[in-house]
């Protein structure tokens, strides 16, 4: 009897058993997945707080930026109308296809804005470091 690759003979007595040998299944053991598991969990516990606080950095940084687009176009209107400190100029006045502004300007945290006297900053209603 010949041999065949993954079969190994084995005699018994007279006769002569053949017995597959079993081979070694190929892959990943418990252990090696749940390692895995366990250092992207790590990762994320490390990125996701940075993540959150990059992007609610980015909205305060835009919201200050409006509120200095906000802070010119009062400026500029205060110059234009021989307004003085106490004048508080309206949306209407700020906004529009021939005015300071093209569009009204929204807080990207959901915040209002309030325009104020031309001596007065803008303000956000988010607050904490929604300023100028």
């Amino acid at each position: 009897m010949g041999f065949v690759a993954g079969v190994q003979p084995v005699s018994i007595g007279r006769k002569q058993v053949v017995i597959k040998r079993l081979k070694k299944s190929k892959g990943f053991t418990l252990v090696e997945i749940m390692i895995v598991v366990l250092i992207i969990g790590i990762l994320l516990a490390i990125a996701v707080p940075n993540f959150i606080k990059a992007r609610e950095s980015s909205r305060a940084k835009t919201c200050i930026a409006n509120l200095r687009q906000i802070e010119s176009a009062k400026e500029q209107w205060a110059m234009e109308n021989k307004k003085g400190a106490a004048d508080t100029p309206v949306w209407a006045d700020l906004v529009g296809a021939n005015a300071y502004m093209k569009a009204q300007p929204a807080c990207p945290s959901g915040g209002a804005y309030t325009i104020a006297d031309v001596a007065t900053a803008p303000s956000c209603s988010t607050g904490g470091t929604h300023t100028l």
